[in-house]
């Protein structure tokens, strides 16, 4: 191949294309994670992340280099989920930061820009790990440069390809680097993810169609069937998006007869189904008739109709930063819509919770603003903004209650200026609760936040689910459907009976000066269970209070904290 240049309009193909790659491979690569529960997984959150980015090159009026790379960073740095979204939205913003003033990609301007990528990526992580998504891209950073100082005029072709060559080598390295890998059988996951991006990138830049097929899996079992979103003048003036639950059992004819009938009233028209939901995408010149035609199929939510004809500069609300800033003006992009402040008080709290009863609970603590999400669905950074825009608070404390939240918060709060934003790096829901209730309303914000991350440090905290394949992990052979006792750190229990795991798990975590035991039980468990847990704890560990709660989460049949 002879182009050694890539345009604006190649590059968003490209783009595309790679998003479409990693969409279709998302639960092999959910596959690659390291613990077998059944959660939020780097696959899902990895694509979520892209393809908010794509829905904004998607809607773009005009494509150039800068409004290419200014969608990307904005799309995918609103749409980040969990650690490995949010590193990737963080790569793909040090990329953009570099092509967005160029005309074209260049072997020198695509080598730049993966070094900024690796940078930026970096930067934005307190505490890198090696054998991650970050290796691998520091890996094909260092090897484009390398091949463009020994050949300057190195086709672009050659360039990429040997680029990706090199990921998949650092790929291969990573269970080496992280014994956990090594032991679980397993290459790390978001290396896996950025290398399916890669690739698919590669194959739209020489003119191959992406193909749907995971490595090592069947097409057929693909979840994903969004088409291509071709990026062009505006033929349809609103972007339409919704979430249908099928009043019948979710089936590919179900499916067909709504693309149908979205393609023949608009373009740009993508369906997701993960379960039994259907998250649909199109742009058309009829919502209402897209509404209605989804109605007939079932119930309806997360309904979001914009215009994009006025999503043009001047109606764009870009928020002013500094020079000095980590977030500088050029990575402005529209934030949510802010109310006018009137009275603000002094202080306000963001949580992330799961099931009505562990809401109730930090409700009753007076917080002010819940986002549902945690282990089942990581929320963006786009959610933590929504929520930091409802809250009237100088001052905001936002608890993630989930370590692969904790990073999407600290975006939130880089990318906000006219309130102060604490995060309180709780890992678990237990945190939250002792953060909120560790709060002294005679101290400083600052004050507090140190007490608070002091106090949660206090708190073990353990949660009964099931396995969701075999594994091997820290000595422990699982079994697909086995019950586990997860800790903070690693897996303590596994069995076949849930209350002898969360007995076996307790007793793990207990210490001579533990205090308080309590108990959340999920919306699976029945209350006389939870009493006879309950009685069991106050049995064998006469010492410690024991407590009660209904928490009502989903997947984790219980959440035990020793404090």
């Amino acid at each position: 191949m002879n182009t050694n240049t890539i345009n604006a309009a190649l590059c968003a193909k490209m783009f595309v294309a790679g998003a479409r790659s990693l969409e279709a491979k998302k639960e092999w690569i959910n596959e690659l994670n390291v613990f077998p529960v059944p959660d939020g997984d780097t696959g899902t959150n990895m694509t979520l992340t892209i393809m908010s980015a794509v829905k904004e090159v998607s809607a773009l009026e005009s494509l150039s280099m800068e409004s290419f790379a200014r969608a990307v960073s904005s799309g995918s740095l609103r749409g980040a989920r969990g650690n490995s979204g949010v590193i990737l939205s963080q790569l793909l913003r040090g990329f953009t930061k570099v092509i967005r003033t160029e005309e074209e990609i260049t072997p020198v301007v695509l080598t730049a820009a993966l070094q900024k990528a690796v940078e930026t990526a970096y930067k934005a992580v307190m505490k890198p790990k090696e054998g991650t998504i970050l290796t691998v891209a520091r890996g094909g950073a260092e090897r484009a440069a390398e091949l463009l100082e020994e050949n300057p005029d190195i086709d672009l072709d050659v360039l990429m390809k040997e680029v990706i060559v090199r990921c998949e080598e650092v790929l291969a390295q990573t269970p080496e680097l992280l014994p956990v890998l090594r032991e679980a059988g397993v290459v790390d996951s978001g290396g896996q993810g950025l290398v399916q991006v890669l690739k698919g990138a590669y194959d739209a830049f020489g003119g191959t169609d992406i193909s749907a097929d995971p490595e090592g899996g069947d097409a057929a079992e693909a979840t994903s069937t969004t088409e291509p979103v071709e990026v062009e003048e505006i033929r349809f003036t609103y972007r339409t998006e919704f979430v249908l639950y099928p009043d019948d059992k979710l089936t590919d004819d179900v499916l067909v007869k709504l693309r149908t009938y979205l393609e023949a009233i608009g373009d740009t028209v993508g369906l997701t189904y993960e379960g039994e939901k259907v998250s649909a995408h199109v742009h058309t010149d009829e919502p209402g008739h897209a509404l209605q035609r989804a109605l007939k199929l079932g119930a309806l939510t997360d309904i979001h109709i914009c215009n994009l004809r006025m999503e043009t500069p001047d109606k764009v609300n870009v928020q002013k930063r500094s020079e000095n800033d980590d977030y500088a003006e050029e990575d402005s992009f529209a934030l949510p819509d802010m109310p006018k402040i009137v009275n603000m008080k002094d202080t306000g709290f963001i949580s992330v919770s799961l099931g009505d009863g562990i809401g109730d609970i930090f409700r009753e603590l007076g917080v002010d603003c819940l986002i549902e999400g945690g282990q089942t669905m990581n929320p963006s950074t786009e959610d933590m903004l929504n929520a930091i825009a409802q809250v009237n608070a100088k001052n905001i404390f936002i608890l993630p209650n989930n370590k692969n939240i904790i990073l999407a918060a600290n975006q939130a709060k880089s990318l906000t200026k006219d309130k102060n934003i604490f995060v309180i790096p709780t890992r678990t829901i237990p945190q939250g609760v002792t953060a909120v209730v560790s709060y002294v309303p005679e101290k400083t914000p600052e004050e507090n936040a140190m007490i608070m991350e002091l106090e949660i440090e206090n708190v073990k905290t353990g949660q009964v689910t099931y396995a969701v394949r075999d594994t091997h992990i820290e000595n422990k052979v699982i079994s697909a459907g086995d019950i586990m006792g997860v800790g903070d750190h690693s897996i303590l229990a596994v069995g076949k009976d849930t209350e002898t795991v969360a007995e076996e798990m307790t007793a793990q975590m207990m210490t001579d000066e533990a205090k308080l035991i309590n108990i959340y039980y999920g919306e699976d468990m029945k209350e006389e269970e939870a009493d006879t847990l309950r009685d069991r704890l106050a049995e064998l560990y006469p010492d410690c209070d024991v407590e009660l709660n209904y928490g009502g989460q989903p997947i984790y049949y219980y959440i035990i904290s020793i404090e």
